[in-house]
């Protein structure tokens, strides 16, 4: 993927792929988002990877993060101005200085992740911690298209040459997904409305990934994660995408049937809260708040219609490279930042809370989200043995109901025994009242 240089600024021009993200379907809520999500999320230093990195690039780096804080000192002082109710002329010019820093900051940051995309291999395997940073502090919305596609490595899938002939079959799924698709980003302007390309799309992707996987078909929640991919690129580059994100980052075994593998993020988080927030913990069970009230939907939409778009977006950025672990990482930072407030509500509060509260509380700052999620403690050593330990309560819950079903089995075999015993014993006491009577008979004309 080469990112050619283009006018007027100098910059990249994306792959047909990124460039087809159209700004109408954006979910990024303003150009501010794209551009301050890169450099005021957790710290990164120019210094990280700087065995790797060139001197222009920790230049650039440097000046990424000194404009960074222009940028910080600019809003503060607009807002110190406007709680003092100083002249407009002063707003004026610090308002000024804000949009010129925003000009710089958005010509470097196309030059930063412009540069990325072109040498992606040797950022993925010499500059990788770099690029975790970078991804942390969000993908700018013009390159997530290509940026996404590279993470999940669905560029050349075989299966993208399959699309079109899938179009033309049935699935069994169709009713279900038709159903659905009015309720997923009901209020998007890409999704509203019956006839909508949005609408359409999404059908397209979810009945093609019905028939490629037939065991798992259609689940209810899945359509979010494919709304999300379609703001970004084509439905095609959707599609591989989707495969890409059932196969190999567990999203499938979470939408089987069985649905075995949310029991077990359940399990992990749950076991999260006992030991970080004891107080809360202690608190939900008296309550009988279960954690599969609250927390199913973050697993299963990976926080999609838990946040407005440009919060949950920075989620799935972070998602795409490093996994699930960011749901629980951002699911006990939500816990942290409201515990205070949830220990004081009974179980109707706490739902009312959860749905209209907590999902607004990081719309202008979702730095200070992911920042907190980071801080939270995350033992993958531990959370591999909970796998385990959940594995084996399940295996003996099997063991159990198979015992259990063999004893009801037996059961319902002796009851028969008994009834086919009884009928042949009342058989018998007939026959032997007949014998009985022919005797009586005989011995009486006698």
């Amino acid at each position: 993927f080469q990112v050619r240089p283009r006018n007027p600024h100098g910059l990249g021009t994306l792959p047909a792929t990124a460039a087809m993200a159209s700004p109408a379907v954006s979910p990024d809520s303003s150009s501010h988002e794209a551009l301050s999500s890169v450099n005021s999320a957790p710290a990164c230093s120019p210094t990280s990877d700087s065995e790797n990195l060139s001197p222009d690039e920790l230049e650039l780096l440097a000046k990424l993060e000194e404009q960074n804080r222009l940028l910080e000192a600019d809003s503060k002082s607009m807002r110190s101005m406007n709680g003092s109710r100083r002249n407009s002329g002063s707003s004026l010019v610090s308002s000024s200085s804000a949009s010129s820093n925003l000009s710089h900051l958005e010509e470097d940051t196309w030059i930063l992740w412009g540069r990325i995309v072109n040498e992606w291999d040797e950022w993925r395997k010499k500059k990788e911690k770099l690029l975790k940073e970078l991804i942390r502090k969000g993908i700018p919305h013009h390159f997530r298209a290509i940026v996404w596609q590279l993470l999940c490595s669905a560029t050349d899938m075989p299966v993208k040459n399959q699309y079109s002939e899938l179009l033309k079959m049935s699935s069994p799924c169709e009713k279900l997904i038709r159903r659905d698709i009015a309720r997923t980003y009901p209020e998007h302007e890409f999704f509203k409305g019956q006839d909508s390309l949005g609408q359409e799309v999404l059908f397209n992707v979810m009945k093609a990934y019905s028939l490629v996987d037939r065991e798992v078909g259609y689940c209810q929640g899945s359509a979010f994660i494919v709304g999300l991919l379609l703001m970004q690129m084509p439905e095609e580059e959707a599609f591989c995408v989707f495969v890409r994100l059932m196969q190999e980052y567990r999203l499938r075994e979470l939408f089987k049937p069985s649905m075995a593998e949310l029991g077990l993020c359940i399990y992990q988080f749950e076991y999260m809260l006992q030991e970080q927030l004891p107080e809360l913990n202690i608190h939900f069970r008296s309550q009988s708040f279960l954690t599969s009230m609250y927390a199913s939907s973050w697993f299963l939409t990976l926080f999609l219609t838990t946040f407005p778009l440009p919060v949950a977006t920075r989620v799935f950025d972070i998602f795409m490279y490093e996994g699930l672990e960011i749901v629980f990482r951002v699911g006990m930072a939500l816990l942290q930042f409201n515990q205070a407030e949830l220990v004081q509500l009974d179980m109707e509060g706490m739902s009312q809370y959860f749905q209209k509260v907590i999902p607004h509380q990081f719309d202008s700052c979702p730095d200070k989200l992911i920042l907190r999620a980071f801080q939270v403690k995350y033992n993958p050593k531990k959370m591999k043995r909970l796998e385990k330990e959940y594995a084996a309560i399940k295996n003996k819950e099997m063991e159990e109901q198979i015992e259990i079903k063999r004893l009801r089995t037996e059961n319902r075999l002796l009851k028969q025994r008994i009834e086919t015993l009884e009928k042949e014993s009342a058989a018998l006491a007939d026959r032997l009242i007949q014998v009985a009577s022919k005797i009586a008979i005989f011995l009486f004309s006698a």
